[in-house]
């Protein structure tokens, strides 16, 4: 019997999609429930499992092929025996295990490869034909790149073949390498240039003393974890700030639909994400009911999942606010974009030693830059300031967030 392998149903606000990268191919012996192929939208990465066990018979799209909801992408021949050759498998079905690998691997160029794989490719400038692939007919995974990366021997690229060999010596190790945009990338490019070309931004900034709050954390840090067993971080203040801030500034919190204003009286907070796929920002619903604990939790397992690409649709869209901490990666200052159609962003950055007037003496305190950017046709310099004091108020006396003064 054979079995149709189909797009799963894609959301709403999204046309169509990519197919990533196929984990089989035909002729594969194929279990229930294991992954296939990835589909590649502009907000997730879907995995399309095995319907029953059986021979992979056909692909009908390759790798990079655009498809929509619902298309057929492939076929299983349901319940038959790995190794048992039938009339319908195709003929490199039959072919050699070692064959198979030999010809896929010769035929894998960088479209072939997974996202996370020509990433790390890129990154070290590794040509692929370098890299002996032992995935599944000869495909190259992430821990073959690894482990060649660990051996230290990184092959000599093949000079290609020229017709007169007249290439100067100072520009012989210049070279280019072009591979395609993934569609999360492409859909990044497209809201930040949105963002730029239909609001009004502006960038107001503030610099917030973190001494308090790093004594809070030195002091209960340990007593926090044994109890709801995560660590206390940064975060869950930023959070608890921003939420405290949005309630006293609704026009923050808010945003424009046409030529209506539309304030929202819950508080869902987008936390940006970098992830081996790109700037993702998923969100953390309903952040007034939670506890510092909750906070710290729930944005450890969107870390996870957007490390791991599990993620879903739901838990991308919606946010009336975003945080961005650039501080993890050494930023000092920075000015973000506004994630459209909400109405600003808070940017936090390193936190770094500087000297200080504290009452007329100069003392070493930690300081922290941040960076408030806003629609300006919704948000007054007045409010955007306002609302920038007030989480610097709350930050350098954390005891505001207990007594909601």
């Amino acid at each position: 019997m054979t079995i149709e392998i189909l797009v799963p149903d894609l959301p709403e606000s999204v046309a169509d999609a990519t197919v990533a990268t196929w984990h089989k191919q035909p002729g594969d012996a194929v279990t229930r429930d294991e992954v296939l192929v990835d589909i590649e939208t502009d907000k997730v990465v879907l995995e399309v499992p095995a319907p029953e066990d059986g021979i992979l018979e056909a692909i009908l799209e390759d790798d990079g092929t655009t498809v929509l909801s619902k298309q057929l992408i492939g076929k299983i021949k349901a319940g038959v025996i790995a190794g048992e050759p039938t009339k319908d498998v195709p003929a490199e079905a039959e072919a050699s295990p070692t064959k198979r690998s030999t010809a896929s691997l010769s035929e894998e160029t960088s479209e072939a490869l997974s996202p996370a794989v020509r990433r790390l490719l890129g990154e070290h400038s590794i040509e692929a034909s370098a890299v002996k692939g032992t995935g599944v007919g000869g495909r190259i995974t992430r821990e073959d790149v690894e482990a060649f990366l660990k051996q230290g021997k990184a092959a000599p690229v093949p000079a290609a073949p020229t017709v007169e060999a007249k290439v100067e010596a100072p520009l012989a190790y210049r070279s280019e390498k072009r591979v395609p945009m993934t569609r999360l990338r492409k859909r990044v490019a497209e809201r930040l240039l949105e963002a730029k070309n239909s609001t009004a931004m502006l960038t107001t900034f503030n610099e917030v003393n973190m001494k308090p709050i790093m004594d809070l954390r030195k002091q209960y840090k340990d007593i926090f974890e044994e109890r709801h067993g995560i660590r206390l971080g940064f975060m869950s203040f930023y959070v608890k700030a921003v939420v405290e801030a949005l309630k006293r500034y609704p026009e923050v919190n808010a945003s424009i639909d046409g030529d209506d204003i539309v304030y929202h009286n819950f508080f869902d907070i987008s936390i940006a994400v970098s992830t081996p796929r790109g700037l993702v920002t998923p969100v953390l619903r309903d952040c007034d009911k939670l506890s510092l604990a909750e906070i710290e939790k729930g944005i450890r397992e969107l870390a996870i999942k957007g490390r791991d690409g599990k993620l879903t649709v739901d838990e991308l869209i919606g946010g009336n606010f975003t945080i961005t901490n650039g501080g993890v990666f050494g930023s000092l200052m920075s000015t973000p974009i506004i994630n459209p159609p909400q109405a600003a962003i808070l940017g936090m950055h390193k936190i770094a030693d500087r000297p200080m007037a504290v009452d007329g003496k100069v003392e070493i305190l930690p300081m922290m830059y941040l960076a408030l950017s806003y629609d300006h046709r919704l948000v007054d310099g007045r409010e955007s300031v306002g609302y920038l004091v007030t989480i610097k108020e709350l930050l350098e006396d954390p005891t505001r967030l207990l007594l909601d003064v």
